[in-house]
């Protein structure tokens, strides 16, 4: 479509198929007939994959439906009550990282790869950054939560002192602040889990 000059079009939309036919480049010529049969096959491996994904979520929510109310089952429905996390979060949380037998919270943070990566010669000592030797997946998983955090849950303590910090400010001020702000956030919820502890301020749904 950007090829095309053809702004504005949602692929995603349900009626997004039927649509392809009425729609001209900038110079008033529709698409190309092999461009639109290859959008099209597009289209459809798109809608496979929507139906295909619907299907995991859908047997995933009725396997926890039959599950316990202990182990890592009990586990994902704790977190999927702090709302703006989804099941897909909560779940992925509990099975790559809060399931596990890690003994502290700097283990916690060191598996996902949120701690820093010191570089020391004698008396020199500078940090090279995040030591990214953890699980990329949850790392990912939970720099945007954070985000999330930060817009949907305002009134929890993450949410207040990554404001007070300034995380409005330059970029490379502010990408050391989100993540500090999940490692923060992953070692809060850790202890949710493990021991009960609610981190302060973080508004949960009433079931789930």
């Amino acid at each position: 479509m950007a090829r095309l000059g053809i702004r504005g079009f949602k692929p995603a939309l349900r009626k997004a198929p039927q649509r392809l036919a009425a729609l001209r480049t900038p110079e008033g010529v529709p698409i190309p007939p092999n461009t639109l049969d290859e959008i099209r096959r597009d289209m459809d491996r798109l809608a496979v994959v929507r139906e295909q994904i619907n299907a995991i979520e859908m047997a995933r929510l009725a396997r926890l439906e039959k599950a316990p109310a202990a182990g890592r089952q009990a586990m994902v429905r704790l977190l999927a009550r702090i709302v703006r996390v989804g099941m897909e979060t909560a779940d992925m949380l509990v099975q790559e990282v809060l399931s596990r037998n890690l003994r502290d919270r700097r283990a916690v943070a060191r598996y996902v790869g949120l701690t820093g990566s010191p570089d020391e010669s004698g008396k020199r000592r500078r940090e090279r950054g995040l030591a990214k030797a953890g699980n990329a997946r949850a790392r990912r998983g939970l720099i945007q939560l954070a985000w999330r955090f930060l817009r949907f849950q305002s009134d929890s303590a993450f949410a207040r002192n990554g404001t007070d910090r300034g995380l409005v400010a330059r970029r490379a001020r502010k990408t050391t602040m989100i993540v500090a702000l999940a490692r923060k956030l992953l070692i809060a919820l850790w202890r949710m889990v493990t021991i009960g502890e609610i981190p302060a301020g973080v508004a949960l749904r009433q079931t789930i």
